[in-house]
């Protein structure tokens, strides 16, 4: 029987903020796109037919643009929500070296972990010094294209900096003349989300190479980023390769392009389970970017030799940041 640690009254107020502003979050990422379709049902349903069309037209004009760049607005990415989200945890945004403005850049994040935290909350809100680490330069975090496809909560998205993963979308952020541009694309994707758990290491890398292909084809400089405590805010339940939990989401992942990982955490009012993150810090450390030279039409060689300088850079940011952050000496990065 699991005893319940129930939360002190006295906590003061700020904490109590920061817990309300990650609960939203947490709301969002896992029930926002299915409330946004419901109220879209709703509104058709009490006969506004006439403000459900309207929006179907405008979905259907607009349809395009989260692989167009997207809709970000500054005025919801300094939502004071943002600060207290990040302050939860808190996420810290580490530099180091200069990223040159006038170039584009494509950042892999790792680990996915089981909410990507610490991508949103230094690449999607202005309270992690992005913009002031990195003077000039514009950050699009990429997720899967199916989230757009639901109303209301694709503007949502957008506004926070988020747009598609697709292709097309990549390229068209990585190809903007003048430079400072930065796509942000969690690597790993949902097959690495099943990994993730404290103390893992295990990263989703080896066949990952059409990031690689995309920032040959732009010309769009590397850059690996590894974000230490990603992988602690949840516990996931055991799902070995083979058992049947681990069938079940593998089978949802190829069908759907996403899985669900089976996690807890800690609750609102009470520290022993729930589904809110436990306030571990993430350090989320930006390596040197790898030069890269536009190159249309590259050989499966090439993409093979960057990829693989490409995580060779990535293993040798962790080693060189590792004991800082709890990391053992013998324990490395395993790349699957």
């Amino acid at each position: 029987m699991v005893k319940i640690e129930f939360a002190p009254l006295n906590i003061p107020l700020n904490r109590r903020f920061q817990t309300a502003a990650v609960l939203q979050w947490v709301f969002c990422f896992l029930f926002g796109a299915q409330c946004c379709f419901c109220v879209y049902v709703v509104i058709v349903l009490n006969g506004y037919w006439h403000v459900a069309a309207l929006y179907a037209l405008w979905l259907y004009l607009d349809w395009d643009t989260p692989q167009a760049g997207g809709r970000r607005s500054d005025w919801v990415r300094h939502w004071t929500v943002w600060k207290h989200f990040g302050d939860y945890f808190p996420i810290h945004l580490i530099k180091t070296c200069d990223l040159d403005p006038e170039r584009n850049y494509l950042m892999g994040f790792h680990p996915h972990g089981i909410l990507v935290a610490g991508a949103f909350g230094n690449f999607c809100t202005e309270y992690t010094g992005f913009r002031e680490l990195y003077p000039g330069m514009t950050p699009y975090l990429h997720t899967l294209g199916i989230w757009f496809s639901f109303p209301f909560f694709r503007e949502y998205l957008m506004s926070s900096g988020v747009v598609s993963c697709s292709k097309k979308s990549l390229t068209h952020v990585l190809s903007q003349k003048g430079g400072g541009n930065v796509s942000i694309i969690v690597i790993g994707g949902a097959a690495e989300s099943l990994e993730a758990r404290p103390g893992s290491l295990v990263l989703e890398a080896l066949n990952r190479k059409g990031f690689v292909k995309i920032a040959l084809r732009c010309g769009a400089h590397l850059v690996p980023v590894f974000s230490f405590g990603e992988n602690d805010l949840f516990y996931q339940l055991k799902n070995p390769k083979g058992s049947l939990v681990r069938t079940i989401q593998e089978c949802m992942r190829k069908t759907l392009g996403f899985s669900l990982p089976l996690f807890h955490a800690r609750g609102v009012f009470q520290y022993s389970l729930g589904f809110m993150p436990f306030r571990q810090p993430i350090y989320t450390i930006v390596g040197e970017p790898i030069v890269v030279e536009r190159n249309v039409s590259p050989s499966s060689d090439e993409v093979d030799r960057l990829h693989g300088c490409y995580l060779g850079a990535l293993a040798k940011l962790f080693e060189q940041h590792k004991a800082e952050y709890g990391i053992l000496e013998n324990q490395h990065l395993i790349f699957t």
